[in-house]
């Protein structure tokens, strides 16, 4: 069970994109927050995939972890998650031994199944449609753990002959690779397949718990890890004050409520544009319902939240996603308030 003293951090990006703000801004502030992780000692600093969205910028990880890498010393960077159906298996596997080789001994190659983005851009992506994709997944899988490691894959022809494949040339360490997901079918895949686990609490919410349980009952040890191995991630907002706390949370808020409404995406609010324009019932009645997930408050109240959820879960690590919003008079090319979490949380836990 996690406490006070043995609770980790990390952090989960999505590479947030306001009203007003360049994507090349929009990037500079996310340098600067994983430089300040880095700093903080945060454990890890893994970037999301997305697609086609106005408020979100992180549409390659690999590119984004290179770039956050290149600048940090200690923390562990990936991906949560490099979305599977979108990418030939061999495309991942390269480019993953690539960052290996960049940052030896702290690339985490996280993966997920659902697309990221709708069934256009799927196609887009990859030409081939989704479900052939999303069937083999499981098989992906296996690809990838051979084709990164030091033997490679080998590929056997029906004539009888045979094809050697490495991702990289001469590899001396891998990525550690680690299986998304927001449903049991992830959670018992993984199990199956004896890796690390991540449920996407974050996004998801509905069936942590019982995707944890089914993780750890049916975890079979393998060659790359011998016990269950998980955390939890969290959308969690610290600040000064409640009050403040509260507000920078609003635009990601109404953010989620857009996407379960069904409603245009658009890039994120300033915090000033949120509270100028109140939601109508639909909207307020879904705020509230993701709002109750939330990490929301002083630097105190958040980091014991988190010390309870980890406590209740059973890990020592919580990956949260800084979901703090910014004012319109706050510099374009940073992020204050997700900044500011992360030094609230630092401070308290250590």
């Amino acid at each position: 069970m996690s406490d006070a003293k043995s609770l980790s951090l990390s952090v989960l990006d999505l590479v947030p994109v306001r009203t007003g703000q360049s994507s090349v801004q929009a990037v500079t502030a996310s340098m600067s927050l994983a430089r300040r992780a880095d700093e903080l000692g945060y454990r890890r600093y893994w970037f999301a995939e997305h697609h086609n969205m106005p408020a979100v910028a992180s549409t390659a990880p690999p590119v984004l972890i290179a770039a956050a890498a290149m600048q940090t010393s200690r923390v562990r960077v990936g991906s949560g998650g490099v979305m599977l159906p979108n990418h030939a298996p061999l495309i991942v596997a390269e480019q993953f031994a690539v960052l290996e080789a960049i940052a030896p001994g702290r690339v985490d190659l996280g993966i997920g199944r659902a697309p990221g983005s709708d069934p256009v851009i799927t196609q887009l992506l990859r030409r081939s449609g989704t479900t052939s994709e999303v069937e083999q997944f499981p098989q992906h899988i296996t690809d990838i753990l051979k084709l990164v490691g030091a033997e490679g894959a080998t590929v056997r022809f029906t004539s009888g002959g045979e094809y050697e494949v490495h991702a990289t040339p001469a590899a001396s360490g891998v990525p550690e690779v680690w299986l998304l997901g927001s449903s049991d079918y992830s959670a018992t895949l993984a199990a199956a397949y004896g890796l690390p686990y991540v449920f996407a609490n974050h996004f998801a919410g509905d069936g942590l718990e019982r995707a944890m349980e089914l993780y750890r009952k049916q975890f079979q040890p393998s060659e790359h890890l011998d016990a269950p191995r998980t955390f939890v991630t969290a959308n969690a907002v610290a600040a000064a004050t409640t009050e403040e706390a509260e507000e920078r949370a609003l635009p990601q808020l109404r953010q989620f409520a857009r996407l379960r409404s069904n409603k245009p995406m658009r890039a994120l609010e300033t915090v000033d544009e949120a509270l100028a324009t109140p939601s109508d019932p639909l909207e307020q009645s879904l705020v509230d319902g993701v709002r109750s997930r939330w990490f929301v408050g002083t630097g105190p109240d958040v980091a014991a939240g988190l010390r309870e959820f980890a406590a209740r879960y059973g890990v020592d690590e919580v990956m949260i996603s800084p979901a703090a919003g910014t004012y319109a008079a706050e510099p374009l090319d940073a992020s204050p308030g997700r900044t500011q979490t992360l030094e609230l949380l630092a401070d308290e836990l250590g």
